[in-house]
């Protein structure tokens, strides 16, 4: 599975989380959805590999180069 697709699939978890509730109840049956903090976090972490993924240049993504000239 892609990133595209794990991230396309948290926000779908997210998405029903936060419009029909973290539990619910079917007949006799409580079900509890995955927790929205782990989903949160996880979202960020992937928002984050794809960053990187299709960042610009030589691949080399956040970084920054300082010179010091000693004058």
């Amino acid at each position: 599975m892609t990133l595209q697709e794990q991230l396309s699939q948290i926000n779908e978890a997210i998405t029903a989380i936060e419009i029909g509730g973290q539990e619910y109840t079917i007949g006799n049956r409580n079900l509890k959805r995955a927790d929205l903090k782990t989903l949160y976090n996880r979202r960020k972490e992937i928002e984050s590999q794809l960053q990187y993924d299709n960042a610009c240049g030589d691949g080399i993504a956040n970084t920054f180069v300082s010179v010091f000239d000693r004058r």
